[in-house]
């Protein structure tokens, strides 16, 4: 198969938005109160995202982040993976892309990361997780605040029942969580913000769910009581001990980045280009 550019991939992301627009603009509007979010299915032809789940890197060509927070694989050096991957990445950076999706989710003026700070590629398998967290409140510089996340998801016949969704807590950890199925070629768009709490729920097949994330930036954050903030996780409603940890690691790392502005070390989860 041909390796179709961003720009192809680009007009064919753009079309399906446009024709789906006003159903994802209500989507959004429905929950914009709480954890603003809205999903599109079948965004791609299908010949397409199967070629980008076929050409996923294996996870010994990923990083492999795993600690009480979570567990998962990640990516972001693009240009040591299949050409489409990056491609695709990229699509969703496309201006006509960016200003469709701020518009349904009425941001003005909001930037893709072309560093792909935290983005990239992810998956997950069998055990693997990802922890209630609030995201990171900007981007790697700390210059503008992160505003909305993009999430697609490429691994075909990936059942609800495997884990590895998209877990919205917009009512806190005393409350069931909104599953949002990782469903094989549905975008998920979700406003991140200082009371976006979200998880991954644990994977239960032996199996690979595979994402390709992107973040959009703004110059200011989507609420007006936002403050800066590390990503701030928490644990499962009855993982109380590990709740206790976690939320005095996010107290120590704060406390870090009220001295070092960007932390300590650079982060690694960024695309260097050469």
């Amino acid at each position: 198969m041909e390796i179709i550019n961003t720009s192809d991939l680009s007009d064919l992301i753009l079309k399906k938005i446009q024709d789906q627009k006003l159903q994802l603009i209500q989507q959004y509007k429905t929950s914009k109160n709480k954890i603003g979010h809205f999903y599109l299915d079948n965004l791609l032809p299908e010949n397409i995202v199967l070629r980008i789940n076929e050409v996923f890197p294996l996870e010994q060509k990923m990083v492999q982040k795993k600690s009480i927070r979570e567990n998962k694989f990640v990516a972001a050096q693009m240009n040591h993976y299949d050409p489409i991957l990056e491609n695709i990445i990229y699509a969703f950076q496309d201006d006509r892309i960016v200003n469709e999706i701020s518009e349904i989710c009425g941001i003005e003026n909001s930037f893709p990361d072309e560093n792909l700070y935290a983005g990239g590629l992810s998956m997950m398998g069998k055990d693997q997780f990802l922890n209630p967290h609030l995201d990171n409140s900007h981007d790697k510089d700390r210059n503008r605040w992160r505003v909305l996340n993009l999430l697609f998801y490429v691994t075909p016949e990936w059942k609800e029942e495997y884990g590895g969704n998209l877990e919205l807590w917009p009512n806190g950890l005393k409350e069931d969580p909104i599953t949002i199925h990782s469903k094989f070629n549905r975008l998920v768009v979700m406003a991140t913000h200082n009371e976006s709490l979200h998880s991954v729920s644990p994977v239960n097949y032996e199996g690979f769910r595979k994402c390709v994330s992107n973040y959009y930036f703004s110059d200011q954050p989507l609420q007006q009581t936002d403050k800066f903030h590390v990503t701030s996780f928490r644990a499962r409603p009855d993982e109380k001990l590990k709740d206790c940890v976690l939320r005095l690691d996010t107290w120590l790392r704060m406390k870090v980045r009220k001295v070092f502005k960007k932390g300590i070390v650079e982060n690694p989860h960024v695309y260097k280009k050469e």
